[in-house]
């Protein structure tokens, strides 16, 4: 008895093993402005699964570099579609890519809002293409979220909040549309006209943020009301409008927060998608981190800094 239960779970192994393994496929999905722009699908090549959630994640490097490949965040990748959780990561317009050594602010600001603006253009148009092909990847409409790192989580929150807000260029999307959650690693919202508000509730958020983010406003950042509006200023406004998330709060921690729970914190992003995206929970929590060996970096910077940080010239 014991021997035919060995062999047959001997039989069962390689489809145990095709059950688990990751295919990577890459489309193209626009062409903005002349650029080429591509799309990689990771999934778990599963058979008789129900219609699965959507990750749309753009990659971090200041609006200057960045890969939807990089090796870094394949990690990511490949969790999520074990999972049963569609990944799509995407190409997008670099704005900032080629900033002039001596440019004034009134040029420098035009330079940067655009280049959020392109790259969240981009993203609407990812999210559409991944609309029009839902029903031959198997992808619940309902359950496509945005995920990003740095400048992509940026890209990813600007686009949520543009949708609530109702600006123009979120009217590509299809009307009614709403995306089912938003993880974002040091990520922000940026502003040329002040202080920014959500006019609708946005979707359940998952935000991480090092207090001594140097590179992206933990709080916020703004001269004459033109600036980024961090993760911390974020809770406060949902809070405002009761709407749900997790803000994961790191004393004294840099910029790293930008990537690492990408790799460390795959199984808490999970829990995320399946208690607030799938479940539907109403929840506000904060986990404030401290590391008690950890180095006491400063917590405030000037706009000047920030800039410093991310373009040196």
């Amino acid at each position: 008895m014991r021997r035919l239960i060995f062999i047959t779970l001997l039989a069962l192994i390689p489809l145990m093993l095709k059950a688990q393994e990751v295919t990577r496929h890459t489309f193209h999905y626009a062409t903005h402005e002349g650029e080429e722009l591509y799309l990689d699908r990771y999934t778990s090549e599963t058979a008789g699964e129900e219609l699965r959630p959507c990750m749309i994640f753009a990659f971090g490097g200041g609006f200057v570099r960045g890969e939807r490949d990089h090796e870094y965040y394949k990690i990511y990748f490949e969790e999520l579609a074990k999972q049963g959780i569609v990944a799509v990561s995407i190409d997008y317009r670099l704005g900032l890519r080629e900033i002039p050594k001596r440019q004034g602010v009134r040029a420098m600001i035009g330079v940067m809002t655009n280049a959020v603006n392109i790259a969240v253009e981009d993203i609407y148009a990812a999210t559409n293409y991944v609309l029009e092909n839902a029903e031959a990847w198997g992808v619940d409409p309902t359950k496509i979220m945005l995920s990003g790192s740095s400048a992509g989580a940026i890209t990813a929150l600007q686009a949520e909040w543009m949708r609530c807000n109702g600006v123009q260029c979120a009217r590509v999307l299809p009307e009614g549309f709403r995306y089912a959650g938003i993880v974002s690693c040091a990520g922000a919202i940026y502003s040329t006209k002040g202080k920014p508000h959500f006019k609708s509730e946005p979707a359940p958020m998952l935000l991480f943020h090092g207090t001594s983010d140097s590179n992206v406003p933990y709080d916020h950042a703004a001269l004459f009301g033109i600036g980024f509006y961090g993760s911390k200023y974020i809770t406060e406004e949902l809070t405002k409008l009761n709407s749900p998330y997790l803000f994961y709060s790191a004393e004294y921690e840099n910029h790293t927060l930008a990537a690492t729970p990408l790799i460390y914190q795959c199984d808490f992003i999970l829990k995320f998608i399946d208690e607030y995206v799938t479940k539907g929970c109403r929840g506000r929590v904060e986990y404030n981190i401290t590391n008690l060996d950890g180095e006491k970096r400063p917590t405030r910077f000037t706009v000047k800094q920030y800039l410093k940080s991310n373009y040196k010239r």
